[in-house]
């Protein structure tokens, strides 16, 4: 304020009132301070109710189906372990140990395309997909650029899946919201996968992407050799 108002400038000050003086500032008293802080307390202080990891990422609206993956590596191996959840609450729990070396961010393909599997084998047509790893989420998205013949192949393989469902959307979640799924991948790195129920257990020999692909369904218009072939 100083620096605009007092006319007896010189050296710094003389720049910075040059600079300035090309913007519209204005200067006003600020009233009822004593208010505002009694607003700014009042505000911090309410008690305000915390949502749960359902409510925070919207996904309770009918018919939605999510999908909670999450990658554990160890000197023992790399696993993974999803939760898929109905609309109506029903749950499903899978550990995967992978006895093949993978990187982290194929181990998270891995998990998110046995997910999808499940979830399509399941007739599922809406669903969400939370991961907390910022790489895989973007390249899937598109946001990031998806380089190694590996991981393309893997990126091609997801996107297949994703084109099963009606709607498939992918949301990146803070490993904190990822619990459930953090200790079923810890879980799958030990050396022998105990006995827990309502989990499922599988050891995967080989890369889901050596695997031959689904055939994908063409639509073809009827034509005058249907009777005949039938």
């Amino acid at each position: 304020r100083q620096v605009l108002k007092k006319q007896e400038t010189s050296g710094r000050l003389v720049k910075w009132s040059v600079e300035l003086k090309e913007y519209d500032i204005r200067y006003e008293p600020r009233s009822a301070v004593k208010a505002q802080v009694l607003t700014n307390f009042i505000i911090e202080c309410s008690p305000i109710k915390v949502k749960s990891k359902e409510e925070k990422y919207n996904i309770l609206e009918k018919n939605f189906w999510s999908l909670y993956v999450e990658r554990s590596s160890s000197f023992n191996g790399s696993g993974a372990g999803l939760v898929l959840i109905s609309p109506d609450g029903w749950m499903l729990q899978y550990a995967m140990r992978f006895q093949f070396k993978a990187t982290n961010n194929e181990v998270e393909y891995e998990a998110i395309i046995k997910g999808l599997t499940l979830a399509k084998h399941l007739e599922v047509q809406k669903i969400r997909v939370f991961s907390d790893s910022q790489l895989v989420i973007n390249q899937i998205n598109g946001e990031y650029e998806t380089r190694g013949e590996e991981m393309i192949k893997y990126l091609s393989k997801v996107r297949y899946l994703i084109s099963k469902f009606q709607y498939c959307h992918l949301l990146r979640i803070p490993r904190a919201d990822n619990n459930r799924e953090y200790i079923l991948s810890k879980l799958a790195t030990v050396k022998e996968i105990p006995r827990m129920e309502n989990v499922f257990k599988e050891d995967m020999q080989n890369p889901s992407i050596t695997e031959n692909d689904d055939v994908m369904d063409i639509d073809v218009e009827a034509s005058w050799m249907d009777q005949i072939i039938s």
